[in-house]
């Protein structure tokens, strides 16, 4: 029918150019069309407006039932608020903690990066700006303290992948105020976790599309995936509020890289893989704004530190993450079609929830039965050093290290906790508090961290 209809519209006396160039639009409108609906078929999307969302059960799934209350339990002593796992776009768990509901309202954190990561990539395809250009082309001279050569250097691109080479060490690193914003590093030289850079691509946004960013959003972004939700100020911050569906909905467009049922909204297919894989090498667990599983080392916060190992090993290799303050967590895993999120505080505090994010795959693995795992262990593939246990509890040994090494333990702040010299014996750490730690093998400069619950 569709194409009966195009091919009515074609005049008997249609110049041959013109015949042949509205023939290879029409090939390449149903191509697109077919491709969409091919890439699309096997994932539910719920419809633009309503409650109405398609679900499935855990039985169904031959998921087991019976350690979902472990994961309620677990979630809820860390004042959670919202869990929603999708499978196939269906929703296979949705539960909501004391007060909270499916219509309540949180705060996205540093996940509502990877929303901003997106609508870059959209301002791109339409070619309101380009990822290389510098920054100060719409923020105009002076928005950083650093020499104009230094500010000038610095791109759209290293904003995305936290490489601007400014100093995250300043007194507050979510401040944009020139006097804040200093050097510390050519830009693409350094990565460093630096809130402060990335807040200000909503500037470049709105002055590469004349359009604050609530209203870019709405009609690049909601009205074509029925997501809700504003961006609010919050001191410095740019912080993106919704519902827990709608965060789903938009995890469910990324799991189908960025299409929305037959809808493309990011048609770029080179900046979507560089958004969702390692964007360059300083981290290589990171993306555009996305923290990435599977990689062989990463960064966190505030060190320049090398963590060898996954992100979250108990996670499926392929998923990736934007993760934010108080665990505000929204996991893809394409592999298996599933779309995992968390909303809520924490009984800590990180920017970055590593803890949080990795116990909570634990318990889903639990739930999720029978299905392999990556190992518990953190090792470093070159020297095959790893602690055992991990996580630990009261006492730890390092195996593969030499006797008569001295080694240093440092916090997650990247304080030294203690020194030893390792002679092949267990290390007594039931009066550490519990957190991530690290130890600095002082020979060879190798790190490997652990965990202490």
């Amino acid at each position: 029918m569709f194409l009966r209809i195009q091919l009515n519209l074609i005049s008997p006396k249609m110049s041959k150019p013109y015949y042949l160039n509205f023939m290879r639009s029409l090939s390449l409108g149903i191509c697109l069309c077919l491709y969409n609906w091919g890439h699309s078929q096997n994932l539910y999307f719920p419809p633009l407006t309503g409650n109405v969302w398609e679900t499935t059960t855990p039985e169904n799934l031959k998921w087991c039932s019976s350690e979902i209350q472990t994961l309620y339990d677990y979630l809820d002593a860390e004042e959670s608020k919202a869990l929603i796992v999708l499978k196939d776009g269906k929703i296979v768990i949705e539960k909501y903690f004391d007060q909270f509901t499916r219509d309540s309202l949180w705060y996205w954190a540093s996940a509502g990066k990877t929303l901003t990561a997106f609508l870059v990539g959209m301002a791109e395809q339409e070619g309101l700006l380009q990822l290389t250009d510098p920054t100060s082309k719409y923020l105009g001279s002076g928005w950083t303290g650093c020499t104009p050569t230094q500010e000038n250097s610095i791109t759209v691109w290293h904003q995305l992948t936290m490489t601007s080479g400014l100093d995250d060490g300043v007194p507050d690193n979510h401040c944009t105020q020139p006097s804040c914003l200093v050097y510390k590093a050519d830009p693409g030289k350094r990565w460093a976790y630096h809130n402060a850079p990335y807040t200000l691509l909503r500037n470049v946004l709105e002055t590469a599309s004349g359009m604050n960013e609530n209203s870019y959003i709405q009609s690049r972004l909601k009205s074509r995936t029925g997501i809700k939700g504003i961006w609010i100020n919050s001191g410095y911050d740019n912080v993106y509020l919704s519902d827990a569906r709608s965060m789903a909905r938009f995890g469910l467009l990324i799991l189908n890289q960025g299409i929305w049922g037959i809808d493309t909204l990011l048609k770029n297919n080179d900046y979507f893989n560089s958004m969702t894989q390692s964007s360059q090498s300083l981290n290589p667990a990171y993306g555009y704004l996305w923290w990435l599983n599977g990689q062989k080392s990463f960064k966190l916060p505030g060190l320049q530190l090398d963590f060898p190992g996954f992100l979250v090993p108990d996670a499926p290799k392929d998923m990736f993450a934007g993760i934010g303050k108080n665990g505000q967590i929204l996991c893809v895993v394409p592999g298996e079609k599933l779309v995992v999120l968390r909303m809520g505080e924490s009984n800590g505090n990180d920017e970055v929830p590593i803890l949080l994010i990795r116990e909570m795959w634990k318990y889903l693995n639990k739930i999720r039965c029978n299905l392999p795992v990556s190992s518990h262990e953190e090792i470093d593939t070159k020297t095959r050093l790893f602690v055992s246990p991990n996580p630990v509890n009261d006492q730890f040994h390092i195996a593969g290290l030499e006797s008569y090494t001295e080694i240093g333990i440092y916090d997650f702040l990247g304080r030294c906790v203690d020194k030893y010299i390792y002679n092949n014996n267990n290390i007594l750490i039931n009066d550490f508090k519990p957190g991530i730690y690290y130890i600095k093998i002082a020979s060879n400069n190798i790190s490997i961290p652990f965990v202490k619950i």
